[in-house]
């Protein structure tokens, strides 16, 4: 596992020297889905430099700015803090994919595009949360609340990326085209390009990602993506 991904020694002043910059009358009058944001953001903070086991409700509050008695109040315990936070990013995730798509028109090839580009948007692509995404696949403890909660976010997408390419299979006359073959390796790319750009920052970039895929797509489903979707 990479260093990012090791527990590392809790320094309080980090947090607190973070809290101290939050807007003292924000706190007081944020609404309650403000707060459960900046607690799962501040629980995304602490994950990115404490790992999951080095994260407790201390370095939560500490870079929220908040009390204990503010995270209980909105999170039962830790482990639903824990849930809740992975299913935040699973949904911005998904609100980037949607958005992208409904903005690429009728094309089959600019749809395809469309989500796969989403996977390295800035937002999703940041350091930090990077780092908590790799965190909760590698502790066993929480794999297979990952793997439900993210079934239940990704079925969506699946089941979009697999009309998509099922239409353009059929378009383009790929008899011997595997549709799930093609998903299954898209996904294992997603994965890896993210695993890549926590690991060697300088030397993988989201255009990076971009491109591989679109070779891979350019050499399944040449009649869409050859000439009419350059490389970026």
């Amino acid at each position: 596992m990479t260093d990012q991904l090791k527990q590392r020694p809790v320094d309080a002043s980090v947090a607190t020297t973070k809290a101290n910059r939050i807007n003292a009358r924000s706190r007081r009058t944020a609404s309650k889905a403000v707060r459960r944001e900046q607690l799962i953001e501040a629980t995304i903070e602490s994950i990115s430099r404490y790992g999951i086991s080095g994260t407790t409700m201390n370095t939560v509050t500490g870079f929220a700015g908040l009390s204990v008695g503010i995270v209980n109040f909105h999170f039962k315990n830790k482990e639903t803090l824990y849930q809740e936070t992975l299913r935040f990013l699973g949904e911005e995730h998904r609100d980037l994919w949607k958005g992208d798509l409904e903005k690429a028109g009728d094309d089959l090839s600019n749809q395809l595009l469309a989500i796969v580009d989403s996977h390295f948007h800035p937002n999703l692509c940041s350091r930090n949360k990077l780092t908590v995404w790799f965190a909760f696949y590698g502790e066993a403890g929480y794999r297979q609340r990952y793997r439900a909660l993210m079934q239940e976010i990704d079925a969506e997408r699946w089941d979009i990326l697999r009309n998509l390419c099922s239409k353009m299979i059929s378009q383009g006359g790929y008899s011997d085209l595997n549709v799930e073959s093609v998903i299954k390796t898209l996904e294992v790319m997603f994965d890896g390009f993210w695993l890549n750009m926590l690991i060697y920052p300088n030397q993988f970039h989201p255009d990076d990602g971009k491109r591989q895929i679109r070779d891979f797509l350019a050499l399944k489903l040449p009649e869409h993506f050859s000439a009419t979707n350059p490389h970026v």
